[in-house]
């Protein structure tokens, strides 16, 4: 019978029972992967019990015995064979009258009596026989009593053993395997380079379901079109936290990322998102391919001061909104994108000035002042940058248009549809890392990683952009999370930069291995334990599922296993307004001060069993890990590798090798980023001292081991 956790039997005694054993998340330290250390001295085998070691008489002794009984009686038994023969021929010759007078009779009688004593002979030889064996059953029935009582001994000394050696192997049972790989949180960011979507997926779940649970706030801006988040939404649902998911662009209407700030800011952020929506800089583009982001930050700006400054009277009113009364617009409201985007087309040209006059979105007053919007001399400038900038934003004109109060969450994913055009798909990505950034700009400091931000395929964003969103962030101290799947040349030149912990995962491109593994050092070694390559070799990346939108939901949310306890003190003052996707959303335009640090924990019942039947990663574990018990006593079994480009080519799905500033120097450690993890028995949370990295000027400090799990056994090895 399987001693792994049967993933279909009581959930919630089994979980409340394993995370009391485990312990509590802390909040102070960014869980990033699990890492096997082997245990104390193994129990051993159990004793062998004793086996009954009762005599019998012996078969050779009873051969041996009437072997002798048949030498000594040989001759008794041929003088009997003899004295018969003669007394059956005697009578019959004297009965047939060949004998005549006395001699019949004579030779009668003395055959008869000499068959008689031969008999007797042969009869008292059987008996002595008989009696030897009779008494030597006696004896060994004597020796059988004993060694029955030797025996019973034994038993009960063996009965003693056995339950010593129980609580031994019950006490290495019970010693932790598997610890956590954490970085502080003072570290500013996690750049993460290479992997599949699986891994991706269970990267991602590792690290912000403790956020979460901590009762921190994640946010996740998935650029991969691939669902990666799938498995974290599931988690934050069975832990009783309703997710808000965007899926781009059809959820634009339902956006108002950006929308809330100035004008000048919005419209920097748009002529940012103008410049970034094609992607990174590549080689041998011409500068005059590139956007003005000052020049067209200028004009968005005038067209923004037109539509909010223009005079709005009945008459001028768009045809769909003279029906109704409309309220007055504030000098300081900032119109939605839509305006915008029918400003450009008018400032273009694009379309006849009676489609402009009909426009829903524009009052006839509003066109007149853009018409004269442009100087003498101007005309072909703006008109050919109004045309270059509608044919970028014009995807999202939806932004903003169809917003409804809906309950905060800390959980929000916002996810580029794949079914969507690539070309806005690009567009939305841009605005979405400028505008976040934008907002990161005007929060106020707080405390680091309580706002995490997790950019998934941030390889498709300009340097720039990455730049401005990092310095954003840590000024913000808000968490920073990419992930690109490649490392072209601007990714290369900042993977690391600053204050950063980087993690490596399956690299299959040659020169990406080959400049990770010149990155991490090649004297360097980890050990891959067999159940990376197990569960990993079981989870495809069918991951990348599509998902739901709950921006239309107005679900309340449910009751959260999750217990926090926080220490520390804070003071502020400000206002406070719910946002939607954006960190610190929830409080932009409050300022606050930490007096002290704070450190929180939580019970990870809840994102335990939210990972164990939830999720891709935990099935796949409880499948491998329960199918038999053949199958997880390969647990211990594990392969030793160099940092090499060739290894970093065939990492496991899960595995990550991370490369973090620690108190001896940069540790590099193999962690095995399976959320499921959690779920075994012999995983803790508790924290395992670091160990000082070795240096490459100390050939005689043993290598640094970091250690990958194992699919084995009823105690598996390798979060």
């Amino acid at each position: 019978m399987s001693t792994w956790p049967d993933p279909a039997a009581g959930d919630g005694a089994r979980h409340q029972q394993a995370a009391r054993a485990r312990g509590r998340i802390r909040e102070d330290v960014i869980y990033l992967g699990w890492q096997h250390v082997p245990a104390g001295p193994d129990a051993g085998p159990p004793p062998a019990p004793p086996q009954p070691e009762l005599d019998d008489v012996s078969p050779d002794w009873l051969a041996a015995q009437r072997r002798e009984h048949r030498r000594l009686t040989r001759s008794a038994k041929l003088t009997a064979a003899t004295a018969v023969a003669i007394l059956v021929a005697a009578g019959s010759a004297w009965s047939g009258g060949y004998l005549t007078g006395g001699l019949g009779p004579l030779l009668t009688i003395v055959a008869a009596g000499a068959a008689a004593a031969s008999g007797r002979q042969v009869w008292h030889g059987r008996r002595e026989l008989a009696a030897e064996v009779r008494a030597e059953e006696l004896r060994v029935a004597a020796f059988r009593d004993v060694q029955r009582g030797e025996y019973a001994d034994r038993q009960r000394q063996y009965a003693e053993q056995y339950r010593c050696w129980r609580e031994r192997a019950a006490a290495a049972w019970r010693q932790p395997r598997w610890y956590p790989v954490t970085v502080p949180a003072a570290t500013h960011r996690v750049d993460i380079a290479g992997g599949t979507l699986a891994g991706w997926s269970a990267l991602l779940t590792m690290l912000a379901a403790p956020r979460l649970s901590a009762g921190g706030e994640v946010t996740v801006v998935d650029l991969t079109e691939g669902g990666v988040a799938a498995d974290l939404l599931a988690v934050a649902r069975r832990s009783g936290i309703d997710p808000l998911v965007w899926v781009l662009p059809a959820d634009l209407p339902q956006l108002e990322l950006g929308t809330q700030l100035g004008t000048g800011l919005l419209a920097d952020v748009l002529a940012r998102t103008i410049s970034a929506a094609d992607g990174p800089a590549r080689p041998g583009a011409g500068l005059a391919a590139a956007a003005d982001p000052a020049g067209d930050a200028a004009l968005l700006r005038r067209i923004l001061h037109v539509l909010a400054d223009a005079p709005v009277s009945p008459g001028d009113a768009p045809v769909s909104q003279r029906a109704v009364p409309q309220p007055a617009v504030p000098q300081t409201a900032v119109p939605p994108v839509a305006p915008l985007i029918a400003a450009l087309r008018v400032l273009g040209q694009i379309g006849g000035p009676a489609d402009h006059l009909r426009s829903a979105t524009l009052t006839p007053a509003q066109v007149a002042s853009l018409g004269r919007l442009a100087g003498r001399g101007a005309e072909h400038l703006v008109v050919d940058r109004a045309w270059a900038m509608e044919s970028h934003l014009n995807v999202l004109a939806p932004l903003a248009t169809n917003l409804a109060s809906r309950p905060p969450s800390r959980l929000k994913v916002a996810w580029l549809d794949r079914r969507a055009a690539a070309t806005g798909n690009g567009v939305i990505a841009a605005y979405l890392a400028v505008a976040l950034t934008a907002l990161l700009r005007q929060a106020p400091p707080g405390r680091r990683w309580q706002q995490t931000l997790c950019l998934l395929g941030a390889e498709r964003l300009g340097g720039d952009v990455l730049d401005r969103l990092c310095d954003a962030s840590e000024i913000a101290g808000a968490g920073l999370v990419l992930a690109y799947r490649a490392i072209p040349a601007h990714v290369r030149e900042r993977l690391g930069r600053g204050d950063a912990a980087v993690g490596f995962m399956r690299l299959g491109n040659a020169e990406d291995a080959r400049v990770a593994a010149e990155q991490i050092g090649t004297e360097h070694r980890f050990v891959i334990s067999q159940l990376t390559d197990t569960v990993g070799a079981a989870v495809t990346d069918t991951i990348g599922a599509s998902y739901s939108s709950s921006v239309n939901s107005s679900e309340s949310v449910t009751e959260s296993d999750s217990v926090t306890r926080t220490g520390g003190r804070s003071r502020g003052r400000g206002r406070s307004r719910h946002g939607m996707l954006a960190p610190f959303a929830d409080f932009s335009g409050s300022a606050s001060v930490d007096v002290s640090t704070s450190t929180a924990v939580s019970d990870s019942g809840s994102i335990t069993a939210g990972i164990s039947a939830g999720t891709t990663w935990g099935l796949s574990t409880s499948r491998a890990l329960g199918a038999s018990d053949s199958l997880a006593l390969t647990a211990q079994r594990s392969r030793e590798s160099l940092v090499e480009q060739h290894e970093l080519q065939q990492l496991p799905q899960s595995a990550v090798l991370l490369s973090y500033p620690a108190a001896g120097g940069r540790r590099v450690v193999l962690a095995d980023a399976n959320p499921a993890i959690i779920t075994l028995p012999t995983a803790t949370l508790a924290l395992r001292p670091e160990p000082v990295s070795p240096r490459p000027d100390r050939p005689h400090e043993a290598p640094l081991r970091a250690f990958r799990p194992d699919i084995a056994g009823t105690r598996s090895d390798s979060m």
